[in-house]
């Protein structure tokens, strides 16, 4: 249906009174509950409101000075009521606001995707002032080079550097990395990001107009003002459908009337009943019919599409972009290896006692601190039963490690940073180790006692169970290439890779050269893109599929997606592929019957006279199994 959704917010209630008033009209005419003179009124106020959205779209097409299809179905009512079948007119306009309501309201669960983004950054900071007094101030106010205090919990109001305090900032909204960063003086921070444990002051760097919150938002908006949906068929066919009815119209009553002296009143009813069956209803709900159904069907199995065009997007695409980070992965760190590392001997060991000292030593070190790799080898500790040391006077180096005392000895657990001298000290196969694990995309965390390296943990984020199998099956639904995309490094990417069997790999990335990397595939395809992080909001809506994972999913990505999937299922990608091309199918069997109808309705109407009762009935009937044909999608497999 070519409606225009900027009115078609009452469409659903002036259909409900189209139905009331045609049944209330019929009671009247064909019972003696009512009397008979009643059914007019009621007929005319299903006419008004079964034909006002259908009148608005006529009158802005005339204006351009353009027939649709609107106009058809107007004509011909008003054709049906002259000739004083008003109800048969009733029926058709009430069947096609019918059509338009149900589209507007699949169609019309808008996206607000810069609404919830603007939602994530306060509108307020606390200014720093010279004197040392606090004063909160608009964002717009805040000058670059300016001073700003967050308390702990509060998101952070615009991009700067801390110049005081450390803290660990969630920064998921704007990077995608699940992984709270420590952040100390010298580092820089995002607005809208969430300050979770330390008083920090930062100095401004950004206008608030400037920050990367703000480049996204700007980003989602012109890239949703540059989706075209995609153009139906039915739309540039549509007017030129209508103006030849026209034409063909007025020539049948003008021609046999005045050039054969036929009689006025048969020659106008026949062209009326050519009117009638020659709109088409049934081809133009055609596509709605299935497409609504199919969104339907994949609400109930956790696939929300956002409107009728992504259904008819969804079928063409054959590349697929994935974002690693909380996509493919589980997005938190998991312990991959321990080894245990005999610095007399310089021998790795991996007996069960060495292993067992070391966890039992690094647990430790790490059971009081928040940071989400210590979390990982406590949890490592529980699952195998190891008991943690006890360890006293312990001290955290945020973005480096934990120094402690267990049993009178010197202990400390940590990466690359906190041991940078004394690694040179260390003998050259644990450097050697610790790189040749971090290839394989691990983050390595060393354990050293009184000085002395004892071994290593190795950690990564561990990919999703389904990830495999689902980059399989597409490959079998004919999806020509799979590229990942992640702003993490690019060891840690290609060892994922090589685990998934994917064709392209972009790493250390930033949300706007996510853009590149789509525009780039976009070149050569069309392509769909999986993310959940705020950062991947620019690419959701360039590419020409955004597809949000959505329970991880930022409320900003659910928003800018086109199509989110309910829960972290991979799995429903390929559910998505299969019914959206189900759905395909089904649209070009309904266009298919309802031309063969319209053929069949016309031919019947010169050839043996059909009446124009019949002809609403086979017109009506068709647009009805049409539907009823669509409807079939709702079913599952």
């Amino acid at each position: 249906m070519a409606h225009n959704h900027d009115h078609q917010s009452g469409q659903i209630p002036l259909t409900i009174i189209c139905l009331i008033s045609i049944l209330m009209g019929a009671v009247a005419d064909y019972t003696a509950l009512l009397p008979e003179s009643v059914a007019i009124v009621f007929y005319m106020i299903a006419y008004i409101s079964g034909g006002y959205h259908g009148l608005i779209e006529t009158v802005e097409h005339l204006r351009k000075l353009e027939l649709n299809i609107d106009f058809l179905m107007i004509a011909a009512a008003l054709g049906a009521a002259i000739l004083g079948e008003w109800i048969e007119g009733a029926i058709l306009l009430f069947l096609f606001s019918l059509s338009g309501a149900l589209e507007s309201y699949a169609l019309g669960k808008s996206r607000n995707a810069i609404h919830s983004l603007l939602e994530l950054r306060p509108n307020q900071g606390l200014l720093l002032k010279p004197d040392g007094t606090e004063v909160q101030v608009p964002i717009e106010q805040l000058n670059v080079g300016d001073t700003v205090l967050v308390k702990p919990g509060e998101y952070i109001p615009i991009d700067g550097t801390i110049v005081k305090g450390q803290t660990t900032v969630d920064q998921s909204a704007i990077t995608g990395e699940s992984i709270p960063v420590t952040k100390e003086i010298g580092d820089s921070v995002f607005a809208a990001t969430l300050n979770e444990n330390g008083v920090i002051e930062l100095e401004v760097t950004k206008p608030a107009k400037d920050t990367t919150v703000a480049k996204i938002i700007e980003l989602v908006e012109s890239a949703q003002k540059n989706k075209a949906k995609t153009q139906r068929l039915l739309d540039t066919f549509e007017p030129r459908y209508a103006i030849s009815v026209v034409v063909a119209v007025l020539g049948l009553i003008l021609i046999p009337w005045l050039i054969f002296g036929h009689e006025f009143d048969s020659t106008f009813y026949r062209a009326m009943t050519v009117l009638v069956v020659a709109s088409p209803c049934a081809l133009i709900i055609s596509t709605p019919a299935s497409i609504i159904s199919a969104i339907a069907n994949g609400a109930k199995n956790g696939v929300l599409f956002k409107g009728g065009a992504y259904v008819e997007q969804a079928v063409g695409i054959d590349t697929i972009a994935f974002d690693k980070t909380g996509t493919l992965t589980k997005g938190k760190p998991e312990v991959t290896d321990m080894i245990a590392f005999d610095a007399e001997s310089e021998r790795f060991s991996s007996d069960e006692k060495s292993v067992g000292y070391l966890l039992a030593v690094a647990a430790g070190c790490e059971q009081y601190s928040e940071h989400h790799l210590a979390e990982a080898i406590t949890d490592y500790a529980k699952a195998q039963k190891t008991e943690p040391f006890k360890a006293e006077n312990m001290t955290a180096t945020p973005g480096q490690g934990v120094e402690a005392e267990i049993d009178g000895k010197q202990v400390a657990v940590g990466n690359i940073k906190m041991f940078g001298e004394e690694i040179g000290q260390w003998s050259k196969i644990i450097e050697a180790k610790a790189e040749e694990l971090r290839k394989q995309g691990n983050t390595v965390v060393f354990v050293v006692e009184e000085n002395k390296p004892i071994g290593l943990i190795a950690l990564a984020d561990q990919v999703r169970p389904q990830a495999k199998e689902t980059i399989a099956k597409l490959r079998k639904m004919g999806i020509k290439k799979i590229v990942m995309l992640t702003g993490d490094n690019p060891d840690v990417a290609h060892a994922i890779a090589a685990d998934l069997d994917i064709d392209e790999i972009h790493a250390d990335l930033l949300p706007e050269q996510k853009v590149d990397v789509l525009n780039q595939l976009k070149s050569t395809g069309t392509v769909a893109m999986v993310g959940d992080g705020v950062n991947d909001a620019p690419a959701l809506a360039l590419s020409h599929l955004g597809i949000a994972m959505g329970a991880a999913g930022t409320d900003v990505a659910l928003e800018t997606a086109d199509v989110v999937l309910m829960g972290d299922d991979l799995e429903k990608i390929p559910y998505m592929l299969w019914l959206t091309r189900k759905a395909k199918k089904v649209v070009w069997q309904n266009i298919i019957f309802s031309m063969m109808v319209i053929v069949m309705l016309l031919a019947g109407v010169f050839l043996i006279d059909l009446p124009l009762t019949a002809g609403v009935i086979g017109h009506e009937g068709s647009t009805l199994l049409v539907v009823l044909n669509g409807l079939r999608l709702l079913k599952n497999g």
